[in-house]
């Protein structure tokens, strides 16, 4: 692929990335972000099997939505710039690495930000007055370990609802649409 096809596609993605969090980061119920997140924009993270500039383009995605928390809780929300945009690219770089074994692949996006997001959620959450909210019986005071775990099964748990049952189905069309000559031909790198 040349360096300005790559880096059209690496923009582009992080755009449509960006926009499409900032939408669910609009929506009720604390669907993009909290305990359990649904964040609908991570079923994105599938373009990751189709090209390369998905990592990049990906991570740039997730910093810049993540930025807009910043606004909100003050320097704080730089760790969720940071860390959220390192778990992106993390899975990213996972999926592409993998992207011949699909369910395997996309267990990258899953498990990078079930892992990581959890470490500092806690502290974003109290930063947004939220950590008192009780969540299964429990509050951010409950303990560092038992929240950390908790959040790797819920956050784990709405990530994986979201690649698995949202990516994989526009994974497979968007294998079609390839295999269809829809989409310019698959790029290996």
């Amino acid at each position: 692929m040349n360096r300005t096809r790559y880096i059209a596609q690496a923009g582009v993605i992080a755009a449509v990335h960006a926009a499409a969090t900032l939408a669910v980061l609009q929506m009720p119920a604390q669907l993009g972000w909290g305990p359990v997140q649904f964040r609908l924009s991570e079923a994105l993270t599938v373009l990751a099997l189709f090209t390369p500039a998905a990592v990049p383009g990906l991570a740039i995605g997730t910093a810049a939505a993540n930025a807009t928390l910043v606004g909100a809780v003050g320097p704080v929300g730089l760790l969720d710039v940071v860390f959220g945009s390192i778990a992106t690219l993390l899975g990213a770089a996972w999926t592409w690495r993998f992207r011949e074994r699909v369910g395997f692949a996309l267990a990258g996006p899953v498990f990078s930000n079930a892992l990581i997001v959890p470490v500092y959620l806690p502290v974003l959450l109290a930063a947004l007055g939220l950590d008192q909210q009780q969540f299964l019986g429990l509050d951010v005071g409950s303990g560092r370990v038992v929240i950390y775990l908790l959040g790797v099964a819920t956050v784990g748990f709405g990530q994986a609802v979201v690649v698995y049952g949202l990516g994989l189905p526009l994974a497979t069309l968007m294998r079609r649409l390839d295999a269809a000559g829809l989409l310019g031909g698959r790029n290996h790198g």
